[in-house]
């Protein structure tokens, strides 16, 4: 069997990898082909484009990078024309991936289309339900409340477990042996792409250095496919790392950038509070949020137990002194803490303990080709 499978992000390419193990484990003649990076690589898989030429995040990224996506797309059409591949992977990354499914729909329809860890439409761009069910044989989400989402306008989507709840089990099982630090930190992860980078770590590390004093040892956790030399003006005598499971793992609390990483800070039980920064916030929250917004929470730590679980400084509340003010209270404020950590264990049972890569194989194996 020959697969295509595009992931435009570093968690799409750490689940692409898992997904396709899971897929040899089922077919010994698997073949790959895709877009993605060193996991998938590493896993078996052809990469025709690396997502670290991909990550293009915003309007002006986006704009500013045309001629690269332009080229990824091209790259990608023409790969799957040449290849023919008997299943179509698509992981997140919707603006480039519905482009791709249609494609595939039109040109290939011989091809199955599986669209495994979908964009979070419930959140905003709702509309976007009716091409993701018209152009997949198979929507496989991994959040348990997808199914119903999806119900809703009549299309059917399974729940596979949450892959980030199985690298984290994977860690844990991995560094039971491990040893605690010296010296207690406050981990600081600022996000995922330079914009948001350049935007927030200055203010969370200024508010951090404030409330550590001496205390406690700051750690910033790099992101994968920035270099060093990036974080490397920002810093003081704070730590970097590119481990950021073994330092929430250690770290007595952690102010995060929204986005998958709140939910990782949460499954390994290290307390925290999300920021994130919105250009010209004052207005394009009042503008904006009706219309886009559809849920009540910015997080998926709030979001998947339906209640604020952790503090959103988000917008117009991302401010050095609401870090420092929410940051104290997560070191100093005991109850606090253990009414956090309780809540981090009801959204560990509300995710599950399957395997999300074994159960998205098991579905891929059993959908019909020739589908559409």
């Amino acid at each position: 069997m020959k697969y295509f499978i595009i992931a435009g992000e570093a968690s799409g390419d750490l689940h692409g990898s898992n997904l396709m193990k899971a897929l040899q484990a089922k077919d010994k003649y698997a073949h790959f082909v895709g877009l993605g990076g060193d996991k998938m690589r590493a896993a078996g898989c052809d990469i025709r484009v690396d997502y670290r030429d991909m990550a293009y995040m915003g309007f002006v990224a986006v704009i500013a990078n045309l001629h690269k996506v332009r080229r990824n797309m091209r790259i990608a059409r023409q790969t799957l024309l040449q290849e023919q591949p008997n299943v179509l992977i698509l992981i997140d990354y919707p603006s480039f991936n519905l482009r791709i499914a249609k494609f595939c729909h039109k040109y290939l329809p011989n091809t199955r289309i599986i669209y495994y860890i979908p964009p979070k439409i419930w959140a905003w761009k709702e509309w976007r339900v009716h091409q993701i069910a018209q152009y997949s044989d198979a929507i496989l989400g991994i959040f348990p409340f997808e199914p119903a989402f999806y119900a809703k306008y009549g299309y059917k989507c399974h729940y596979v477990g949450n892959p980030t709840a199985d690298s984290i089990r994977e860690f844990q099982t991995l560094a039971i042996n491990s040893q605690p630090s010296a010296s207690p930190c406050i981990a600081i992860l600022p996000g995922s792409r330079p914009s948001e980078i350049s935007h927030c770590l200055p203010v969370m590390l200024s508010a951090a250095r404030k409330v550590a004093g001496h205390q406690y040892q700051i750690v910033v956790s790099a992101a994968p496919g920035i270099d060093d030399d990036f974080y490397l003006p920002y810093l003081k005598n704070e730590v970097l790392t590119r481990a950021p499971y073994a330092t929430l793992a250690l770290a007595k609390a952690a102010v995060v950038n929204s986005g998958t990483a709140t939910l990782e800070t949460a499954l390994i039980g290290c307390p925290q509070t999300a920021v994130y920064h919105v250009a010209g916030s004052k207005y394009l929250e009042w503008l904006l949020k009706p219309i886009i917004f559809k849920i009540k929470y910015f997080t998926l730590v709030n979001i998947i137990p339906k209640k604020e679980v952790i503090q959103e400084l988000v917008g117009q509340r991302f401010s050095e002194e609401n870090i420092i003010i929410e940051l104290s209270r997560l070191l100093k404020d005991q109850p606090y803490r253990e009414q956090m950590l309780a809540d981090y264990a009801n959204i560990r049972t509300i995710l599950g303990d399957t395997s999300a890569a074994q159960n998205a194989a098991e579905i891929i194996a059993a959908t019909p080709l020739f589908s559409h």
